[in-house]
């Protein structure tokens, strides 16, 4: 994994609206139905008040494997640096705290 972004083809283009709502179906449709349901109630709490750089952070979160993803919020294995701060917001947001 390289610790450059990943940004999605057209991203800089996009409008933000279009970005979101993006961002929200690819977060409810992972392939792992205890990510779905996690990545998108962060989504649906928080991606509207995000600025252009954490919607950034997002975006190349979701590039990232499932099963990693999910050992991550569910604190099984540390993610990489990169991502920590946002996976501790998606884990707070999982168990029920903001």
């Amino acid at each position: 994994m390289s610790d450059t972004p990943v940004e999605a083809p057209g991203a800089a283009d996009e409008p933000p609206a279009h970005r979101i709502k993006r961002l929200r179906m690819r977060a409810m449709r992972r392939g792992i139905k205890e990510m779905d349901i996690i990545l998108s109630r962060y989504a649906e709490a928080r991606l509207g008040a995000m600025d252009a750089a954490a919607l950034d952070g997002f975006d190349a979160l979701l590039c990232e494997n499932d099963q990693d993803l999910y050992q991550w919020v569910t604190g099984q294995s540390a993610p990489p640096a990169q991502f920590a701060p946002l996976v501790a917001e998606i884990a707070a947001e999982a168990s029920g705290g903001k």
